[in-house]
């Protein structure tokens, strides 16, 4: 039966098939790194915590002048040469230090609800816009589900939510996963992973590019302790056309960043997404998975329980 126990800032989730922590201070947002086990395999997550949320931008370089304690560090290695600046922060996974939250215990599933209100904006922008976020934790699951939800408060021409999604993958050299799977660039071995590149460089994904793939999974196969191979760990975007870019590159660990919308949001708006984040013991489950729940970007969750819904982009 699935269980939830708040102890301080540390939320304790137990079902028949996980077990999960999430931190309402220090690092925040997200599964804690390392806390989701997978009781079936023994498999354990090895990333700095799943979907960890960051801030809201846009898809343009800063102007000259701009306050360099908000300018955004492009054109390099880590961030490649795509344009992007802050509308509003900061970074809620390190800087917002403690979330608000709530928990629901409901009939075999629980739930966390966590929320942040942006303290900072550029350009002449008004802060305060909320980004919340849900967690569903339900018996006979070993994925548990999440939907980000961000409330602008500011009219943007192409409004970005960035998020880890499933999460950064450590690893020495590969060790830690045997392939990486990205519905829209296919498999990947480990051993591309080996030498730092920019997310711009190799398995990047833009919607103005590429168009809307069919399913949008970002997946690594772990490997086990004994150097077997483990099931796949992966974030599941249920509704792919609210993706705007993805990367996942090598920077001294694999970095999966996922990005949210790009489209115009108007001061009052809301907009957002769901996915599936967990464990699958082979790309036709995970690809099963995605076409079954196909659309759904949002989710709704109360003691009496929990639905998975679609809202249109931008509503």
């Amino acid at each position: 039966m699935a269980t939830i126990t708040v102890s301080g800032s540390t939320i304790a989730i137990e079902t028949d098939l996980l077990s999960a922590e999430v931190h309402t201070e220090g690092y925040t947002s997200g599964v804690s790194r390392g806390t989701l086990l997978d009781k079936t395999s023994g498999a354990r997550d090895l990333s700095f915590g799943l979907g960890i949320a960051d801030f809201l931008l846009e898809p343009k370089w800063d102007d000259e002048g701009v306050d360099p304690e908000h300018a955004y560090h492009g054109n390099d290695l880590v961030h490649g040469q795509m344009p992007h600046r802050y509308v509003e922060g900061p970074q809620i996974c390190t800087k917002a230090g403690k979330i608000e939250f709530e928990t629901i215990d409901g009939d075999g599933y629980v739930a966390v609800r966590q929320w942040y209100d942006w303290q900072w904006a550029t350009y002449g922008r008004t802060p305060g816009s909320r980004w919340e976020q849900t967690l569903v934790f339900a018996d006979g699951l070993r994925h548990f589900v999440c939907a980000d939800a961000i409330t602008s408060a500011n009219s943007v021409d192409e409004l970005i939510f960035r998020l880890d999604m499933p999460g950064h993958l450590k690893h020495n050299a590969g060790d830690s996963f045997k392939r990486i799977y990205l519905s829209y660039a296919g498999e990947i071995p480990s051993s591309e992973f080996i030498e730092d590149f920019a997310p711009d460089a190799r398995f990047f994904y833009s919607r103005d590019v590429q168009g809307v793939p069919e399913t949008m999974i970002r997946a690594r196969e772990n490997t086990m302790p004994d150097g077997s191979r483990g099931p796949w760990l992966a974030g599941i975007t249920l509704d792919p056309s609210v993706v705007h870019q993805a990367w996942c590159h090598q920077r001294g660990y694999v970095c999966f960043i996922e990005e949210i919308g790009g489209r115009r949001v108007e001061a009052g708006e809301s907009f957002g997404a769901a996915y599936l984040v967990g464990w699958f013991d082979s790309i036709d489950e995970m690809e099963a998975s995605a076409r079954r729940e196909s659309g759904m970007n949002g989710l709704q969750v109360d003691d009496a329980g929990w639905l998975l819904t679609q809202h249109p982009a931008g509503a």
